[in-house]
């Protein structure tokens, strides 16, 4: 987080409830100081300041992400269950923070701007090569990120399937608010998590429908694969994303969406069409 002199400190929020929202924030958020590795050695020292802007809780090198993981999610889609975990990439340019704007670039404002409320993981360990019964052991905790998605990009007539393309903009991932441990959190799969737009509820389910639950990812995404301390792993979003429905629904030009998950908070972001920009 960003202390109201400018300077930028990891800490852990000093909260009334068990999830931190942005209504937290206004309120005059305060944190304990971390000191050292936040994913090895650390502190959390009696020394505290006030939160002026959080940041997203950790800077990924990579975002490794699961499509199509809610059995609902699959059938809305008309797709059939995946066999193994389908990954795609985002670039570490896509991560913003949970209060930022995100920005659609000229080259996707064609209205197919979509939401997907996702269970964000955190890798704490280097691991390799782990077994599924070992996994949750290198997870260092649980976020929420917004997997944004540019629908004519990633399926439409002339795209060519473009997953990384579609998904991978600048602020195409909004992460936050805070980084829950998993000794906090030991279950993940029993979570409820969802999106509303401009307080519409439109994805309101729980994690327990994930076709490949977090343990079973990680592992899988561990074979043959170094993760590092800091990467982010988005698991998938549960039925009712916005181009499935009659009318579509989807991000525009002024809206807000918040995704919100248990045990966690919420973030939200509002959507801007950026300006000046040549079209492909």
């Amino acid at each position: 987080f960003e202390d109201e002199h400018g300077k930028i400190h990891y800490g852990q929020p000093i909260l009334e409830n068990e999830e931190l929202k942005q209504s937290d924030l206004k309120k005059g958020l305060k944190a304990h100081l971390v000191e050292g590795d936040v994913y090895g050695e650390h502190t959390v020292t009696s020394k505290s300041k006030t939160v002026k802007k959080l940041l997203a809780p950790v800077t990924p090198n990579i975002i490794r992400c699961i499509g199509l993981n809610y059995r609902r999610h699959a059938q809305e889609t008309g797709s059939k269950i995946p066999v193994k975990p389908i990954l795609f990439m985002k670039p570490p340019t896509s991560a913003c923070g949970p209060y930022d704007t995100i920005r659609v670039p000229h080259v996707a404002q064609d209205d197919m701007v979509d939401y997907e409320a996702e269970l964000a993981v955190v890798i704490g360990k280097e691991c390799r090569n782990i077994s599924k019964e070992q996994a949750l052991n290198y997870v260092a905790g649980y976020t929420i990120c917004n997997d944004v998605s540019s629908r004519n990009w990633q399926m439409g007539p002339k795209s060519g399937g473009q997953w990384n393309f579609s998904k991978g903009f600048d602020t195409f991932a909004p992460l936050g608010p805070m980084i829950v441990s998993s000794s906090v959190i030991t279950d993940p799969q029993t979570l409820k998590l969802g999106t509303r737009l401009d307080g519409q509820l439109l994805q309101d389910y729980t994690t327990s429908d994930m076709i490949f639950d977090v343990a079973t990812i990680v592992s899988f995404l561990s074979q043959g694969t170094t993760l590092m301390p800091g990467d982010v792993i988005i698991t998938g979003t549960p039925h009712g994303v916005g181009y499935t429905r009659s009318p579509p629904v989807l991000l525009k030009h002024g809206t807000k969406c918040e995704i919100y998950i248990e045990r966690i908070g919420n973030i939200v972001n509002p959507v801007e069409y950026e300006r000046g920009q040549s079209k492909l």
